[in-house]
Parts: C-alpha cells; structure tokens; sequence
C-alpha cells in the first residue's frame, strides 16, 4: 500500500510512545510512504518548537524519514477543497504519490473521508485495518 503519512501522525511516531510509535514502524516496514518536502519542513518545524528537540536532532529525524520514503512534489489543489490551507499540499503529496491512503489526525482532512479515490483515515482506523488483514 502507498501511503501518505501527516506531519501530526509522524511527530507522535518520532516523539511519544504509544499507538503512532507502533505504527509508523509497521507502515515503514510493510508498506511505501510518501512524503513531500512541505511535510519533511513542518515535521522539523514542529519538533523543535512542540517537542523542543535540537536543530540536529531534528535534522536527523528528516533526513531519516527522507531516506526511507519516496519524496514527491505535491500537484495542485484547489484552494477550496479545505479550509486550511497548510492542508493543500498534504493531499497535492497524496495525488502526486498515487497513495493509497492518507493517515492524519487532521480533524479538516479527516472530515473530507475521501479525496479522489484517496482514503483519508485516523491512525487507529488504519491500525485496525491492519489487523484485519
């Protein structure tokens, strides 16, 4: 499966212990995530001022997740498909990535359900899709 991963499910996967530590590594491991550099800068962005890591040490959680996921430019969205626009290029990452799916604890994204055949789910409903299967 082709997916894309949210800056919000990435930052818990690299900072906290629980259900996105857990699946990030599954993801990673069994399945191709696709990323853009808008995703890659604001998890740097965030790790440092949310999570007060280094400069370094967030350096090397990007370079790391760059190395190990298909990097894409995002297509174009239109301006209206959300209401915030830091949301565009998540979904511009997903078209361009031909992703499967979209994992985010994004309440905007997550309202959508669905954006071109793209599912866009919660960590949880993908990790119980998981287990299904």
């Amino acid at each position: 499966m082709r997916v894309v991963l949210d800056t919000n499910v990435l930052l818990a996967g690299l900072a906290t212990h629980g259900l996105c530590d857990a699946l990030v590594t599954l993801i990673y491991r069994d399945h191709v995530v696709i990323l853009s550099e808008h995703i890659l800068g604001e998890v740097a962005r965030h790790y440092r001022g949310k999570f007060k890591a280094t400069k370094s040490q967030a350096d090397a959680a990007v370079a790391i997740l760059r190395s190990a996921s298909e990097i894409v430019e995002p297509a174009a969205v239109p301006p209206r498909t959300v209401r915030d626009k830091d949301d565009l290029p998540v979904l511009g990452t997903a078209i361009a990535g031909e992703a499967t799916c979209i994992v985010t604890g994004d309440q905007d994204l997550l309202t959508l359900g669905h954006f071109r055949g793209i599912d866009i789910i919660t960590p949880r409903t993908f990790y119980d899709r998981l287990r299904g299967s």
